[in-house]
């Protein structure tokens, strides 16, 4: 699989990486460590080298298993993993409450370390701040941190993974950590059928040498065919936890699908499924750096893992992508 660098560094990551946090939370239903090792092991054996964790996945295991799977191809893979979110002293959470924040230099330090001995490795390739706000771009002493652990060799880059939800708001924070902080990468969410953070740092990204890494590029299962007009989901289903009644979840779910039926000119007759033809259309971005999908079987891991040998996106395929984006696919605003 080809590679692609992280800004001005010479940290390089596959096309598509694989996101631990399949493989080491309840969310995604496998409870089984050995087929997460397993599946981590056959991504790898797939042409994937990049995978990303969280220190806070699994309360460490989404860095455990990553090194039972991998530790003895540490030199062939590139690791990210992220931290800021204080599971140590915290332990009590309810669902997806988010943890409190702790940007210390002392804290971030103490964290580097552990996540260090969880994977069994003496460098992080890609160290992000995890969902961070506004506040922690402003305050000097985190990056000035973040710099001598770079000077040190402890970690190769750094940047924010923005969210969770609101868009507008992180918009403001990768525009302070491209401007302001000049990270090397910053990770955001962004798919066919949403693009407002694309569009709003993809060219200050470029301008300022910044990568980015993508996350639900499949739009939580409309984009993979995985979410279909009579799929039921259940209240706790992890894709909806930001979402606050049933009706917008139906609305996000009718809505969509028609917008997917609108892009049938992506994979009909083209050589790329839908799944591959989303993944595409990310990579078509040039300062994307990787694309992050949901890997929880084998099959998806087979699909997605050959997504950038199917053919890329033409210019009047992008140029009919960004005008029924821009028309709203014809449709009223929706959430999706």
């Amino acid at each position: 699989m080809r590679q692609r660098r992280i800004g001005t560094t010479d940290v390089t990551v596959s096309e598509v990486g694989f996101g631990v946090w399949t493989v080491s939370t309840s969310w995604w239903g496998i409870t089984d460590e050995a087929f997460g090792v397993r599946l981590l092991q056959q991504a790898y054996d797939a042409g994937i080298t990049f995978f990303d964790t969280a220190d806070t996945y699994g309360n460490g295991l989404g860095e455990t298993i990553l090194a039972k799977a991998l530790g003895e191809r540490r030199g062939q893979i590139t690791i990210g993993t992220k931290f800021g979110y204080d599971f140590y002293h915290n332990t009590s959470r309810r669902g997806h409450e988010e943890l409190p924040h702790d940007w210390r230099p002392d804290y971030v330090r103490f964290a580097l370390e552990e996540s260090l001995k969880r994977l069994q490795t003496d460098r992080i390739d890609l160290y992000q701040l995890h969902n961070p706000r506004l506040d922690a771009m402003q305050r000097d002493d985190l990056f000035a941190t973040l710099d001598a652990l770079k000077r040190e060799g402890k970690i190769r880059a750094y940047g924010p993974a923005l969210g969770p939800a609101i868009a507008e708001r992180q918009i403001e924070e990768g525009a302070a950590a491209i401007e302001q902080r000049h990270v090397d990468v910053v990770y955001i969410i962004y798919n066919l059928l949403e693009q407002m953070l694309g569009l709003g740092l993809f060219e200050l990204g470029r301008r300022h040498g910044t990568s980015f890494l993508v996350r639900v590029p499949h739009a939580s299962g409309l984009l993979d065919g995985t979410v279909k007009p009579e799929t039921v989901f259940s209240q706790d289903d992890h894709r909806f936890h930001r979402v606050s009644t049933e009706d917008r979840k139906r609305e996000w779910q009718v809505n969509g699908l028609k917008k997917v039926q609108q892009l049938e000119f992506l994979w009909q007759h083209t050589g790329r499924s839908l799944a591959q033809a989303a993944i595409q259309y990310i990579l078509a971005e040039p300062s994307v750096a990787s694309v992050l999908p949901n890997i929880y079987n084998e099959t998806l891991l087979r699909e997605y893992a050959s997504a950038p040998e199917t053919p890329a996106l033409s210019h009047d395929e992008l140029a009919r992508v960004a005008q029924l984006y821009a028309d709203n696919f014809g449709l009223q605003p929706a959430s999706a």
